[in-house]
């Protein structure tokens, strides 16, 4: 053992308690489908949606079978319009739910006025009606552009874990990584930035 991998093990030793590198440790990460039976995932899946409804007033109507589908159609890159055709619900209902369930895509975020000043508006708690003379726009379009920064604040707050563990169960790890990489780059540091303003104000 040489002085730098000698250094390394004693800082992994000092960081996690452990004398040495577990076989389970040492395992690559795969593809979790390859070890976590459908079954099993679906029923995880379904007991984190009830820790978020017990955490949670929900928007969204659907029960918790629906729900479990939007999750796993969602991390099967399915669109909204496809979850909706296949639960028999409008795309609304299907967006309702994935802001929810703290489940957010890039294209959510195209928003028609700066979702910088918008995000601020809510972080002071500003009314709907004020956000959207101030934004010069619908009521309707601010308020689904409000549930998408609200549910990244509502993520940050949980540190990202809900969204993650659903990705953990039905995503590979390359998969996994990026999606928690993107969420995160595009609207949860920005949200993380606002709350921490917001606690020093």
């Amino acid at each position: 053992m040489d002085e730098q991998t000698e250094e390394l093990r004693d800082l992994f030793v000092e960081t996690t308690g452990a004398e040495e590198v577990t076989e389970d440790q040492a395992e690559d990460r795969g593809d979790l489908a390859d070890t976590v039976p459908a079954e099993e995932a679906e029923a995880r899946v379904r007991e984190l949606i009830e820790r978020m409804h017990e955490r949670y007033e929900f928007r969204s109507t659907l029960d918790d079978d629906a729900l479990v589908r939007v999750v796993t159609r969602f991390f099967a890159d399915e669109s909204d319009a496809e979850i909706a055709e296949a639960l028999a619900v409008d795309e609304g209902t299907v967006f309702d739910a994935r802001m929810d369930l703290h489940l957010t895509r890039e294209t959510d975020r195209d928003a028609p006025f700066a979702m910088d000043e918008l995000r601020e508006l809510i972080v002071a708690d500003v009314p709907l009606e004020e956000r959207v003379d101030r934004l010069d726009a619908d009521a309707e379009t601010v308020d689904h552009y409000s549930q998408v920064i609200e549910a990244d604040l509502r993520s940050t707050r949980a540190n990202g874990r809900f969204a993650d563990e659903f990705a953990e169960l039905l995503t590979d790890a390359d998969l996994r990584d990026s999606h928690a990489a993107d969420a995160r780059e595009s609207g949860l540091e920005e949200a993380a930035e606002d709350i921490e303003t917001n606690t020093q104000l």
